[in-house]
Protein backbone atom coordinates (compact mmCIF):
# COMPACT_ATOMS: atom_id res chain seq x y z
CA UNK A 1 0.00 0.00 0.00
CA UNK A 2 1.65 3.04 -0.82
CA UNK A 3 2.65 5.43 2.14
CA UNK A 4 1.24 8.40 0.61
CA UNK A 5 -2.11 7.48 -0.37
CA UNK A 6 -5.02 8.52 1.90
CA UNK A 7 -6.72 5.99 4.31
CA UNK A 8 -10.03 5.34 3.57
CA UNK A 9 -10.73 5.08 7.32
CA UNK A 10 -8.66 6.60 10.16
CA UNK A 11 -8.63 6.67 13.85
CA UNK A 12 -7.82 9.57 15.34
CA UNK A 13 -7.35 9.65 19.27
CA UNK A 14 -9.93 8.04 19.67
CA UNK A 15 -11.76 7.67 22.98
CA UNK A 16 -15.02 5.78 23.81
CA UNK A 17 -16.42 5.36 27.08
CA UNK A 18 -19.31 4.28 29.08
CA UNK A 19 -20.67 5.31 32.48
CA UNK A 20 -21.70 2.00 34.78
CA UNK A 21 -24.18 2.81 37.48
CA UNK A 22 -23.48 2.07 40.89
CA UNK A 23 -25.24 -1.40 42.13
CA UNK A 24 -24.39 -3.77 45.20
CA UNK A 25 -20.60 -4.75 45.36
CA UNK A 26 -19.57 -2.66 42.42
CA UNK A 27 -18.97 1.42 42.22
CA UNK A 28 -20.33 3.31 39.40
CA UNK A 29 -17.67 5.14 37.71
CA UNK A 30 -16.90 5.69 33.51
CA UNK A 31 -14.56 3.02 31.54
CA UNK A 32 -12.47 4.30 28.92
CA UNK A 33 -13.52 1.19 27.04
CA UNK A 34 -10.91 2.70 24.00
CA UNK A 35 -8.27 5.04 25.45
CA UNK A 36 -6.98 7.03 22.40
CA UNK A 37 -6.42 4.45 19.61
CA UNK A 38 -5.35 5.22 16.11
CA UNK A 39 -5.47 3.07 13.43
CA UNK A 40 -5.75 3.68 9.29
CA UNK A 41 -7.16 1.25 6.73
CA UNK A 42 -6.86 1.70 3.35
CA UNK A 43 -9.32 0.81 0.32
CA UNK A 44 -8.97 -2.50 -0.80
CA UNK A 45 -6.33 -3.95 2.14
CA UNK A 46 -7.52 -6.08 5.28
CA UNK A 47 -6.33 -5.11 8.87
CA UNK A 48 -6.64 -7.37 12.00
CA UNK A 49 -7.41 -6.00 15.34
CA UNK A 50 -6.50 -8.51 17.65
CA UNK A 51 -6.11 -8.71 21.72
CA UNK A 52 -7.93 -10.36 24.81
CA UNK A 53 -11.64 -10.34 25.24
CA UNK A 54 -12.96 -7.25 27.15
CA UNK A 55 -9.90 -5.34 25.29
CA UNK A 56 -12.03 -2.62 23.44
CA UNK A 57 -12.11 -4.33 20.12
CA UNK A 58 -15.83 -4.58 19.59
CA UNK A 59 -16.18 -0.82 21.13
CA UNK A 60 -13.92 -0.04 18.21
CA UNK A 61 -16.31 -1.64 15.33
CA UNK A 62 -19.48 0.07 17.02
CA UNK A 63 -18.00 2.97 17.36
CA UNK A 64 -17.06 3.25 13.73
CA UNK A 65 -20.63 1.82 12.45
CA UNK A 66 -22.20 4.85 14.58
CA UNK A 67 -23.57 2.38 17.35
CA UNK A 68 -21.75 4.40 20.22
CA UNK A 69 -20.57 7.89 20.18
CA UNK A 70 -17.13 8.38 20.55
CA UNK A 71 -15.78 10.46 23.49
CA UNK A 72 -13.01 12.42 22.09
CA UNK A 73 -10.49 11.70 19.31
CA UNK A 74 -12.32 11.17 15.53
CA UNK A 75 -13.44 8.37 12.80
CA UNK A 76 -12.66 10.06 9.34
CA UNK A 77 -13.90 8.27 6.00
CA UNK A 78 -12.56 9.24 3.08
CA UNK A 79 -11.17 12.44 5.10
CA UNK A 80 -14.86 13.42 6.44
CA UNK A 81 -15.35 13.33 10.15
CA UNK A 82 -18.19 11.39 10.52
CA UNK A 83 -18.96 13.25 13.81
CA UNK A 84 -19.04 16.65 11.88
CA UNK A 85 -21.48 15.67 8.81
CA UNK A 86 -25.04 16.81 8.00
CA UNK A 87 -27.64 13.82 9.61
CA UNK A 88 -28.60 13.75 5.03
CA UNK A 89 -25.16 13.12 4.32
CA UNK A 90 -24.08 10.99 7.33
CA UNK A 91 -26.79 9.05 6.42
CA UNK A 92 -25.57 8.59 2.65
CA UNK A 93 -22.18 7.71 3.97
CA UNK A 94 -22.86 4.85 6.43
CA UNK A 95 -24.18 2.40 4.07
CA UNK A 96 -20.35 2.70 2.84
CA UNK A 97 -19.46 1.31 6.11
CA UNK A 98 -21.56 -1.97 6.98
CA UNK A 99 -20.16 -4.06 10.39
CA UNK A 100 -20.96 -8.04 10.54
CA UNK A 101 -21.64 -9.77 13.68
CA UNK A 102 -20.52 -12.39 15.66
CA UNK A 103 -23.62 -14.19 16.32
CA UNK A 104 -25.57 -14.23 12.97
CA UNK A 105 -28.76 -15.46 14.09
CA UNK A 106 -29.35 -12.50 16.64
CA UNK A 107 -28.28 -10.19 13.79
CA UNK A 108 -31.23 -11.40 11.69
CA UNK A 109 -34.72 -10.76 12.47
CA UNK A 110 -36.15 -14.24 12.92
CA UNK A 111 -39.68 -12.74 11.43
CA UNK A 112 -38.35 -11.77 7.70
CA UNK A 113 -37.64 -13.50 5.13
CA UNK A 114 -34.00 -13.08 3.93
CA UNK A 115 -35.37 -11.66 0.91
CA UNK A 116 -36.70 -9.33 3.23
CA UNK A 117 -33.76 -8.48 5.58
CA UNK A 118 -31.36 -7.73 2.21
CA UNK A 119 -34.19 -5.66 0.30
CA UNK A 120 -34.56 -3.75 4.05
CA UNK A 121 -31.04 -2.05 2.39
CA UNK A 122 -32.88 -0.73 -0.15
CA UNK A 123 -35.99 0.56 1.51
CA UNK A 124 -33.23 2.74 3.65
CA UNK A 125 -31.34 3.63 0.63
CA UNK A 126 -33.70 4.24 -1.85
CA UNK A 127 -31.80 4.81 -5.89
CA UNK A 128 -29.31 2.03 -4.98
CA UNK A 129 -31.15 -0.33 -6.72
CA UNK A 130 -34.50 0.30 -9.15
CA UNK A 131 -37.46 -1.58 -7.26
CA UNK A 132 -37.97 -3.52 -10.14
CA UNK A 133 -34.78 -5.44 -10.22
CA UNK A 134 -34.79 -6.35 -6.20
CA UNK A 135 -36.00 -9.93 -6.92
CA UNK A 136 -33.34 -10.34 -9.59
CA UNK A 137 -30.49 -8.99 -7.05
CA UNK A 138 -31.20 -10.61 -4.46
CA UNK A 139 -30.98 -14.01 -6.04
CA UNK A 140 -27.47 -12.46 -7.41
CA UNK A 141 -25.90 -11.42 -3.77
CA UNK A 142 -27.15 -15.22 -2.47
CA UNK A 143 -25.40 -16.65 -5.57
CA UNK A 144 -22.77 -14.48 -4.68
CA UNK A 145 -22.21 -15.73 -1.03
CA UNK A 146 -22.76 -19.60 -2.18
CA UNK A 147 -26.22 -19.87 -1.49
CA UNK A 148 -28.97 -20.45 -3.94
CA UNK A 149 -31.60 -18.61 -5.42
CA UNK A 150 -34.68 -20.52 -3.70
CA UNK A 151 -33.18 -19.41 -0.03
CA UNK A 152 -34.72 -16.44 -0.70
CA UNK A 153 -37.94 -17.11 0.91
CA UNK A 154 -36.69 -19.21 3.94
CA UNK A 155 -36.22 -17.69 7.20
CA UNK A 156 -33.14 -17.14 9.76
CA UNK A 157 -33.67 -20.40 12.02
CA UNK A 158 -33.79 -22.29 8.59
CA UNK A 159 -30.09 -22.40 8.20
CA UNK A 160 -26.88 -23.36 9.56
CA UNK A 161 -24.87 -20.86 11.46
CA UNK A 162 -22.62 -20.89 8.46
CA UNK A 163 -25.50 -20.12 5.79
CA UNK A 164 -26.88 -17.12 8.22
CA UNK A 165 -23.15 -15.70 8.22
CA UNK A 166 -23.30 -15.54 4.26
CA UNK A 167 -27.06 -14.05 4.56
CA UNK A 168 -25.13 -11.32 6.99
CA UNK A 169 -22.33 -11.20 4.34
CA UNK A 170 -25.21 -10.95 1.48
CA UNK A 171 -27.08 -8.28 3.12
CA UNK A 172 -23.75 -5.97 4.02
CA UNK A 173 -23.05 -6.05 0.32
CA UNK A 174 -26.73 -5.44 -0.81
CA UNK A 175 -25.61 -1.38 -0.25
CA UNK A 176 -22.60 -1.97 -1.99
CA UNK A 177 -19.70 -0.64 0.66
CA UNK A 178 -16.09 -0.01 0.01
CA UNK A 179 -15.57 -0.86 4.16
CA UNK A 180 -16.73 -4.04 5.97
CA UNK A 181 -16.46 -4.76 9.90
CA UNK A 182 -15.77 -8.01 10.84
CA UNK A 183 -16.07 -8.19 14.91
CA UNK A 184 -15.29 -11.63 15.40
CA UNK A 185 -17.61 -12.87 12.53
CA UNK A 186 -16.40 -16.47 12.14
CA UNK A 187 -15.10 -17.14 15.55
CA UNK A 188 -18.64 -19.05 16.11
CA UNK A 189 -18.24 -21.18 13.16
CA UNK A 190 -17.30 -24.65 12.95
CA UNK A 191 -13.65 -24.75 11.47
CA UNK A 192 -14.68 -26.17 8.37
CA UNK A 193 -17.06 -23.54 7.75
CA UNK A 194 -14.88 -20.80 9.03
CA UNK A 195 -12.53 -21.86 5.63
CA UNK A 196 -15.45 -21.46 3.65
CA UNK A 197 -16.83 -18.03 4.68
CA UNK A 198 -12.68 -16.43 5.02
CA UNK A 199 -12.27 -17.95 1.46
CA UNK A 200 -15.28 -16.09 0.41
CA UNK A 201 -14.25 -12.71 1.91
CA UNK A 202 -11.19 -13.12 0.03
CA UNK A 203 -12.77 -13.77 -3.09
CA UNK A 204 -15.36 -10.75 -2.37
CA UNK A 205 -11.87 -8.65 -1.79
CA UNK A 206 -10.30 -9.67 -5.28
CA UNK A 207 -13.89 -8.84 -7.36
CA UNK A 208 -15.24 -5.83 -5.16
CA UNK A 209 -12.46 -4.10 -3.82
CA UNK A 210 -13.78 -3.70 -0.47
CA UNK A 211 -11.70 -3.17 2.63
CA UNK A 212 -12.06 -5.07 5.83
CA UNK A 213 -11.56 -4.44 9.70
CA UNK A 214 -11.25 -7.85 11.02
CA UNK A 215 -11.78 -8.02 14.90
CA UNK A 216 -10.48 -11.61 15.95
CA UNK A 217 -8.92 -13.16 18.68
CA UNK A 218 -7.50 -15.80 16.43
CA UNK A 219 -4.43 -15.41 15.64
CA UNK A 220 -3.86 -17.71 12.80
CA UNK A 221 -7.26 -16.79 11.18
CA UNK A 222 -5.68 -13.50 11.65
CA UNK A 223 -2.56 -14.30 9.96
CA UNK A 224 -3.98 -16.22 6.92
CA UNK A 225 -6.53 -13.12 6.10
CA UNK A 226 -5.02 -9.54 6.64
CA UNK A 227 -2.35 -7.89 5.55
CA UNK A 228 -1.51 -5.81 8.87
CA UNK A 229 -2.09 -6.34 12.03
CA UNK A 230 -2.48 -3.95 15.56
CA UNK A 231 -2.58 -5.81 18.92
CA UNK A 232 -4.82 -4.18 21.76
CA UNK A 233 -4.70 -4.28 25.61
CA UNK A 234 -6.86 -3.01 27.67
CA UNK A 235 -8.30 -0.16 25.51
CA UNK A 236 -5.26 0.50 23.94
CA UNK A 237 -3.40 -0.51 20.82
CA UNK A 238 0.25 -1.81 21.95
CA UNK A 239 1.92 -2.78 18.44
CA UNK A 240 0.97 -2.30 14.72
CA UNK A 241 2.37 -3.62 11.42
CA UNK A 242 2.60 -5.58 8.45
CA UNK A 243 1.67 -9.02 9.17
CA UNK A 244 5.15 -10.73 8.22
CA UNK A 245 6.64 -8.03 10.34
CA UNK A 246 4.68 -8.46 13.67
CA UNK A 247 4.64 -12.36 13.31
CA UNK A 248 8.22 -12.42 12.12
CA UNK A 249 9.42 -10.43 14.70
CA UNK A 250 7.07 -9.42 18.06
CA UNK A 251 8.74 -6.66 19.84
CA UNK A 252 5.97 -5.88 22.96
CA UNK A 253 5.82 -8.41 25.37
CA UNK A 254 2.06 -9.07 25.13
CA UNK A 255 2.41 -10.08 21.83
CA UNK A 256 5.19 -12.34 22.30
CA UNK A 257 2.67 -14.07 24.93
CA UNK A 258 -0.31 -14.00 22.55
CA UNK A 259 2.19 -15.73 20.17
CA UNK A 260 3.93 -18.34 22.28
CA UNK A 261 -0.09 -19.32 23.28
CA UNK A 262 -0.55 -20.50 19.39
CA UNK A 263 2.71 -22.84 19.25
CA UNK A 264 2.21 -22.88 15.15
CA UNK A 265 2.48 -19.71 14.81
CA UNK A 266 5.88 -19.35 16.33
CA UNK A 267 8.53 -18.91 14.17
CA UNK A 268 9.62 -15.70 15.78
CA UNK A 269 11.39 -18.06 18.34
CA UNK A 270 14.73 -19.82 18.15
CA UNK A 271 13.43 -22.81 20.07
CA UNK A 272 16.07 -22.44 23.45
CA UNK A 273 12.82 -20.45 25.34
CA UNK A 274 9.82 -22.10 26.73
CA UNK A 275 6.34 -20.80 26.66
CA UNK A 276 5.43 -17.80 27.78
CA UNK A 277 3.11 -17.98 30.90
CA UNK A 278 1.87 -14.28 31.93
CA UNK A 279 0.77 -14.17 35.64
CA UNK A 280 -1.49 -11.82 37.50
CA UNK A 281 -5.18 -10.81 35.87
CA UNK A 282 -5.77 -8.09 33.64
CA UNK A 283 -6.42 -4.61 35.83
CA UNK A 284 -9.80 -3.41 35.63
CA UNK A 285 -10.87 -0.75 32.88
CA UNK A 286 -12.44 1.35 35.50
CA UNK A 287 -8.97 1.81 37.27
CA UNK A 288 -6.17 0.86 34.88
CA UNK A 289 -2.57 0.76 35.92
CA UNK A 290 -0.21 3.76 35.86
CA UNK A 291 2.35 4.90 33.39
CA UNK A 292 2.31 1.41 30.87
CA UNK A 293 -0.94 -0.74 31.23
CA UNK A 294 0.83 -3.68 30.42
CA UNK A 295 3.40 -3.52 33.29
CA UNK A 296 1.42 -5.57 35.96
CA UNK A 297 2.01 -8.43 33.93
CA UNK A 298 5.28 -8.30 32.27
CA UNK A 299 8.81 -10.02 33.07
CA UNK A 300 10.36 -6.36 31.24
CA UNK A 301 8.81 -4.01 33.69
CA UNK A 302 10.75 -1.12 35.59
CA UNK A 303 10.00 1.87 37.20
CA UNK A 304 10.12 4.11 34.44
CA UNK A 305 7.17 1.56 33.28
CA UNK A 306 4.88 2.59 36.32
CA UNK A 307 5.78 6.52 35.74
CA UNK A 308 5.64 7.21 31.74
CA UNK A 309 3.04 5.77 29.48
CA UNK A 310 5.00 4.48 26.02
CA UNK A 311 4.24 6.19 22.87
CA UNK A 312 3.30 3.97 19.97
CA UNK A 313 6.15 4.82 17.81
CA UNK A 314 9.03 2.89 16.07
CA UNK A 315 11.87 2.00 18.11
CA UNK A 316 14.42 -0.08 16.18
CA UNK A 317 11.93 -2.40 15.69
CA UNK A 318 10.49 -2.19 11.91
CA UNK A 319 7.34 -1.61 13.59
CA UNK A 320 5.65 0.72 16.41
CA UNK A 321 5.60 -0.71 19.47
CA UNK A 322 4.17 0.89 22.39
CA UNK A 323 6.99 -0.51 24.92
CA UNK A 324 10.09 1.42 26.55
CA UNK A 325 12.07 -1.84 26.55
CA UNK A 326 11.03 -3.81 23.25
CA UNK A 327 12.71 -6.38 21.87
CA UNK A 328 13.43 -9.99 21.35
CA UNK A 329 11.90 -12.75 23.92
CA UNK A 330 14.89 -14.32 26.78
CA UNK A 331 14.96 -16.46 29.44
CA UNK A 332 13.00 -14.51 31.89
CA UNK A 333 9.82 -14.33 29.82
CA UNK A 334 8.73 -16.49 32.24
CA UNK A 335 9.51 -14.49 35.33
CA UNK A 336 7.08 -12.69 37.77
CA UNK A 337 6.19 -9.38 36.96
CA UNK A 338 7.37 -6.21 38.58
CA UNK A 339 4.90 -5.53 41.46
Amino acid sequence: MPAEAEPLLELTDLVTSYRLRAGIGRPGGEVRAVAGVSLTVHAGETVGLVGESGCGKSTIARTIVGLVRPAAGKVLFEGRDLAALPARELRRLRREIQLVFQDPYAALNPRMTVAALIKEAWRIHPGLVPRERWDEEVRALLGRVGLRPEHADRYPHQFSGGQRQRISIARALAVRPRLIVCDEAVSALDVSVRAQILNLLQELQRDLGVAYLFISHDLGVVRHLCDRVAVMYLGKIVESGSKESLYGGPSHPYTQALLSAAPSLDDWRDGEHGEIVLTGDVPSPLNPPSGCRFRTRCWRAEERCREEEPALIERDTGHPVACHFPGAVTAAATAAPAP
